[in-house]
C-alpha cells in the first residue's frame, strides 16, 4: 500500500532525536510487558496485544525454534497442476509491471535478463510464454513450517462509493487523510534485527501513547479537522473501503476519483464478522461481506457499536484515476494491480514482484482456479507462507467474488537463477 508523507505539527525531528525516541519507547514498552531487556525477535517486539504494533503482529519467544521445513522447497514444472492450460498472455502485462518496479530495486541484476527478454517478445503465444518462463525460472513450492503446502486464499476488490467534496445529506461520513499527530517509528533504525517493525502512536506531553481508536476518531468533529478528503453516504461501505485498502468514489457531477491507503492508527484489526458469529447473530457461512451488509441494513441503530468493535482505522490519500477504468490501484510494489492476475502475499516469504502459480478453487465452489499470478501487494491480514489475497478488480462482480472467497490453495513461486534460497 502507499505510504503517507504528511508532516507532524511538532518541530521537525532529527534522525538522532527520532532514534532516541524510538529507543526510549521500545524500552518503556518492553518494561511494561515484562519482557527481557534485550529485544525479542519476531513480528512484535513487545507483547501479543500491543496497541501500537503493526496490526496482525504477535509476540514470539526471544529465541524462536527453527521451522522443521524451509518455506521454499524445490519443485518441477510438472508439479504445477494445469500449468500447460493457463493462457499466459493474460499474465504478461502484470509481469511487465513487476519488471518496472524490480528495475528500481537492488535485486534487479537477478531479474534483468528475464525482464528484458520478456519485453522483447513479439506478440508471443501462450506456448511461447510457457517456454520463456520454463527457460528463465525455477518453481519453488511454498511450504508451511509443519511441512504442509495448503493455505488460505481470500479475495479483495476495489469498491465504488458515492461521495461529495462538501458535507450535506446524504454525504455525512468523513473519509480522512493522515492525521498530522500520527507518529510512526521504524524500529529498524534502532536495532537492525527489528527491520520492518513499526510502532504507531502520538505524543501526549513528553510521552508516546497509542493513537486514538476507531471509536475515538469517529466521535470527533471531523468537519473541523482540516483533513477530510471527501464525504460519503454509507458508513458500512466506508468500513469495507478501509478493509480493501483502496477504492473509487463517484462525485455528484459524475466524475470519479480514487482513494488509496496512506496509513492506519496502529491498532489490531478485529473481525466484525467473527464477532457477529460469536454473538449468535449469524452463522459462520453467513459471515461474508454481503452477510454483514445485510445485518447492517437490518440493525441501523446498532451499527456504530459493531463497527467500533474493530479499533483499527485506515487513513487515505486521493489519487487521479489513470489508464482508464481497467487499471487497478497501486499495490505495495508501487505498480497498478491487474484484475485476476495480482495477489497480495506475505513478503517475508514471497518476494514482491515474483510470479506465483496459484492452484485453488473459485469462490464457494470446487471449480479449479489455476493460473499464473504476480505478487504485487501486501496486507496486514496476509500473514504466513502459504497465504494469498486474490485481486478481483473493480465493480459489482468483483465485489461478489471477493466477498465469497475463502478457499484452500497451493502456491509455487517462480524465481530466476540466483534468487533461489541457499
Amino acid at each position: 500500500m502507499l505510504k503517507s508523507q504528511s508532516r507532524t505539527p511538532r518541530k521537525a525531528l532529527t534522525a538522532r532525536s527520532l532514534g532516541a525516541l524510538a529507543a526510549t519507547l521500545l524500552t518503556l514498552l518492553l518494561t511494561a510487558c515484562g519482557t527481557k531487556s534485550e529485544a525479542p525477535k519476531g513480528d512484535c517486539p513487545v507483547c501479543p496485544t500491543c496497541p501500537v504494533c503493526e496490526p496482525g503482529a504477535t509476540a514470539r519467544p526471544t529465541e524462536p525454534a527453527t521451522p522443521a521445513y524451509k518455506p521454499l522447497q524445490p519443485a518441477r514444472w510438472s508439479d504445477l497442476p494445469a500449468w500447460s492450460d493457463d493462457d499466459l498472455r493474460a499474465a504478461l502485462p502484470a509481469f511487465l509491471q513487476s519488471c518496472r518496479a524490480l528495475a528500481k530495486r537492488p535485486q534487479w541484476s537477478l531479474w534483468r535478463t528475464a525482464c528484458e527478454q520478456a519485453q522483447a517478445l513479439p506478440s508471443p503465444s501462450s506456448a511461447a510464454l510457457r517456454s520463456f518462463f520454463e527457460s528463465h525460472f525455477q518453481p519453488w513450492l511454498l511450504t508451511n513450517p509443519d511441512g504442509s503446502s495448503d493455505g488460505l486464499v481470500t479475495g479483495y476488490y476495489e469498491p465504488l462509493l458515492r461521495g461529495s467534496r462538501t458535507r450535506g445529506t446524504p454525504y455525512l461520513e468523513a473519509v480522512l487523510g493522515v492525521p498530522p499527530d500520527l507518529l510512526r517509528i521504524d524500529l529498524g533504525a534502532v536495532q537492525p534485527e527489528l527491520k520492518n517493525l513499526r510502532l504507531r502512536g502520538r505524543l501526549q506531553g513528553n510521552k508516546v501513547v497509542p493513537y486514538y481508536t476507531r471509536a475515538e476518531i469517529t466521535r470527533g468533529d471531523q468537519s473541523k479537522s482540516g483533513r477530510v478528503l471527501l464525504w460519503v453516504d454509507d458508513p458500512v461501505e466506508l468500513f469495507f473501503l478501509q478493509i480493501q485498502g483502496s477504492g473509487r468514489v463517484r462525485l455528484p457531477d459524475g466524475s470519479m476519483t480514487r482513494l488509496a491507503f496512506a496509513d492506519q492508527n496502529g491498532h489490531p484489526y478485529q473481525s466484525i464478522g467473527k464477532l457477529l458469529v460469536e454473538r449468535g447473530e449469524m452463522s459462520l457461512d453467513q459471515a461474508s461481506m454481503q452477510g454483514i451488509k445485510q445485518w447492517a441494513r437490518a440493525n441501523p441503530t446498532r451499527l456504530s457499536e459493531l463497527l467500533n468493535a474493530n479499533p483499527r482505522y485506515v487513513f487515505f490519500s486521493e489519487q487521479a484515476i489513470k489508464g482508464g477504468d481497467g487499471e487497478g490501484p497501486s499495490g505495495a510494489l508501487s505498480v497498478p494491480l491487474t484484475p485476476e492476475r495480482s495477489i497480495a502475499v506475505d513478503p517475508r516469504h514471497v518476494p514482491l514482484g515474483a510470479p506465483v502459480f496459484l492452484s485453488t478453487t473459485r469462490p464457494s465452489t470446487s471449480t479449479p482456479l489455476r493460473r499464473l499470478m504476480l505478487a504485487q501487494d501486501t496486507g496486514s491480514a496476509i500473514r504466513g507462507v502459504v497465504r494469498a489475497d486474490f485481486f478481483w478488480g473493480f465493480g459489482e462482480q468483483a465485489a461478489t467474488e471477493a466477498g465469497r472467497m475463502k478457499q484452500e490453495g497451493r502456491m509455487w513461486v517462480l524465481l530466476p537463477p540466483g534468487a533461489a534460497p541457499e
